[in-house]
């Protein structure tokens, strides 16, 4: 097994870090400086938020079991539903992630102990 020293830990930790810390912030230092966001730039950001829950979520959701009844039958399909359907009428991120989360919740462990 390969063991580290602490400084060769830190060093590596540093070195990823700034990196990704300042193309992160490279973003919002340039949004900082030109004042306002042009308008087509407002409305590509406006699907940031559904397109990363979709990219969390869908991979999760659509896991295909052995038969068709398994993946029907799957309480994250059902959750996925629900979610899917509040967010369409909605159009509303937290109310579609607490209402997916409810029906995952309440099919997981309230269901079965009444059925």
């Amino acid at each position: 097994m390969t063991s580290y020293d602490a400084l060769t830990v830190w060093a590596l930790i540093l070195a990823i870090g700034i990196p990704t810390f300042l193309i992160r912030y490279s973003f919002i230092g340039l949004v900082g400086r030109l004042g306002d966001v042009p308008d087509w730039t407002e409305r590509v950001l406006a699907f940031v938020p559904a397109a990363v829950l979709a990219a969390l979520v869908v991979p999760d959701v659509v896991t295909i079991q052995s038969t068709l009844l398994g993946t029907l039958g799957q309480d994250r399909v059902l959750a996925g539903a629900v979610a899917a359907a509040v967010a369409w009428r909605t159009e509303d991120v937290l109310a579609t992630i607490a209402s997916g989360m409810l029906a995952l919740w309440t099919v997981r462990f309230v269901l079965p102990m009444v059925l």
